[in-house]
Parts: structure tokens; C-alpha cells; sequence
């Protein structure tokens, strides 16, 4: 075959892999998100699915896949064609997993960055007629008797429980970890004085703080929140340059058409920025943000070398 004829052979092929991709989407896509229903990441991946399906004219369909600290649903959407019709929705414990697990169901290779998707900060928590009054009581106490303070999360590979360690190993404390089965029931302990503090979730815990159940210490994110303005910041109040989010994040199976990928980041970033799902993801205490692949990819980086370190100098093991 002389070379008018193979390249005559390789246009054909690239504008019948054209034409192919340009009915996509054909059929509903599916959602992965690895955690239970009624979770946070569920929630928020609910309501941008809707939008995602608009802006594409198909369904996008939600499908949890919860189990192991999201290990499971990652690990089916890696294994996954990559056509398109696939995506998955995780959060923080992705970059922590690969710390804790002695090995995972899936290479990280498997799946490639498709946007960042939001942000939400933690705030720490503790019952409404506790002596602390400010974070700072806190760390008093806790340098004054060491191992008598504790702090509750959902479990050792929550964000929640990495969150209260960088905080212990930044101030150089001790003090005891009591992890449960699930948030729910320790934001319940800490409010019955059980437990003294927490790391909770926005969406979780400012409802109660408003309502004079719990009282707010401080938040985690740099700035202070709009829903919580007289609450201080912990880089503020204790901790200079402390910032910890929790993070959602899309992905696709890697391998997927570039065409077909970028198609999809347009869509994920138009239904982030339409006001409908702006208002919902705030009122769920998250920060719609919206990223290129490349600029997820770098922040993914730097969220696996902050818990890499925060898990090997606390020594933190699965429960």
C-alpha cells in the first residue's frame, strides 16, 4: 500500500470514529457513586445528574455502589468500558484509601480526572452547654491533660477523622480517637457530652449549631462561611495555613474518547454553574467549583501527598 492510499485508509477511519462518536450519547449514562444512598456525596451527585442529563439531552442515572470506603463502586467504574456511558462520582476518601488499604481492587490509572466538582468544609462541633467556649479552650485542656480529651468521627478513613488528626499532630496533642460506624450517631454523642468534639460535615451540623443544639468552634476552610459568620476559622483562631475540604469529584474509565471527555467536562461544568444547582449545592453546605481534567489531576496530587503524610505520622489503621 503506498502512502496516498494509508493515509487515504486513516481518514476514512478517523471520520468513521468521528461520525460514531458524534451520536454519542445514544443511551442513558450511568452514575457511579461508591457510597450509600442519603449520604452527602449522594445527594449532591443527585442533583447534578439531573442537570448533566439535561445539558447532554439523555438520563444520567445514579447508581450506588457503597462498600469499603468507596472502593467497591471505584473499582467497578474502573473496570468499565471506556465509551462514555460510564462516570463516577467519589469524594476525599479516594485519596486516602490508597493509605490505608495494604492493596486496592483497581490501579488509579484505571480512571482519569474529569472535573472537581465541589468543595465543603468541616466544622468542629461540640454540645451546646460545653466549657469550651472557643477553639482554644480546646487545645488548652487538651495540652493541660493529655489523653482526656477524645473526638468521634465516622469511621478512621473519613475525611472527619483525618481532619481531627492533622489538626492533633499540628498542635503536637493527645488525645483519643473514638470512631463509629457512621456520622449520624457521633454528631448524636457529641451533642449528649459523650463525646467532646468532632469534625462534621456543614450539611450535617449547621442545622443543629443554628438551632442552639451544638456549638460551632471553628471551620476548616480558609474563610469563614457565609451561613456561620461569627464563626472563626481554625487557620485563624489556632493554626495558620490549616485548610482541609472535603472534595467531590467526577472521573471517567481511562481510555475514554477524548471528544466524548471533554464533552462531558462542558457538561459537568455548565450544570455547575446554573443557578438551580449553585442554590442546592450551598444549601447542602458545598462549593460548586467546576475544573478542567488537568487542574483536578494537579489538585488530586496534592489531597494524596497531604493524607499520604497524615496517615503514616499518626500511624492510623482501618478500624
Amino acid at each position: 500500500m503506498n502512502l496516498s492510499r494509508r493515509t487515504f485508509v486513516a481518514a476514512c477511519a478517523l471520520a468513521a470514529a468521528s461520525f460514531a462518536h458524534a451520536a454519542w450519547p445514544e443511551r442513558p449514562i450511568t452514575l457511579v457513586v461508591p457510597y450509600a444512598p442519603g449520604g452527602s456525596a449522594d445527594a449532591l451527585a443527585r442533583v447534578l445528574a439531573a442537570k448533566i442529563g439535561t445539558k447532554l439531552g439523555t438520563t444520567v442515572v445514579v447508581d450506588n455502589k457503597g462498600g469499603a470506603s468507596g472502593t467497591i463502586g471505584a473499582a467497578f467504574a474502573a473496570k468499565a468500558q471506556p465509551d462514555g456511558y460510564t462516570m463516577l462520582y467519589d469524594a476525599t476518601p479516594y485519596s486516602i484509601n490508597p493509605h490505608l488499604f495494604a492493596t486496592m481492587p483497581f490501579q488509579p490509572t484505571a480512571l482519569q480526572p474529569l472535573s472537581l466538582v465541589s468543595l465543603a468544609p468541616n466544622i468542629v462541633i461540640v454540645k451546646a452547654d460545653s466549657p469550651f467556649k472557643d477553639i482554644k479552650d480546646l487545645i488548652a485542656k487538651a495540652k493541660a491533660q493529655p489523653g482526656k480529651v477524645n473526638f468521634a468521627s465516622g469511621g478512621s478513613g473519613t475525611v472527619q477523622r483525618l481532619a481531627a488528626e492533622l489538626f492533633r499532630q499540628k498542635l503536637g496533642l493527645d488525645m483519643v480517637h473514638v470512631p463509629y460506624k457512621s456520622g449520624g450517631p457521633a454528631i448524636t454523642d457529641v451533642m449528649g457530652g459523650q463525646v467532646d468534639f468532632m469534625f462534621s460535615t456543614v450539611a450535617a451540623s449547621s442545622p443543629l449549631v443554628n438551632s442552639g443544639k451544638l456549638r460551632a468552634l471553628a471551620i476548616s476552610s480558609p474563610k469563614r462561611l457565609d451561613k456561620l459568620p461569627n464563626v472563626p476559622t481554625v487557620a485563624e483562631a489556632a493554626i495558620p495555613g490549616y485548610e482541609v475540604y472535603e472534595w467531590n469529584g467526577i472521573f471517567v474509565p481511562t481510555g475514554t474518547p477524548a471528544d466524548i471527555a471533554t464533552k462531558l467536562q462542558k457538561a459537568v461544568a455548565e450544570a455547575l454553574h446554573d443557578e438551580e444547582v449553585k442554590k442546592r449545592f450551598t444549601d447542602l453546605g458545598a462549593q460548586p467549583i467546576g475544573s478542567t481534567p488537568a487542574q483536578f489531576a494537579d489538585y488530586l496530587k496534592k489531597e494524596d501527598a497531604k493524607w499520604g503524610e497524615v496517615v503514616r505520622k499518626g500511624n492510623i489503621k482501618l478500624d
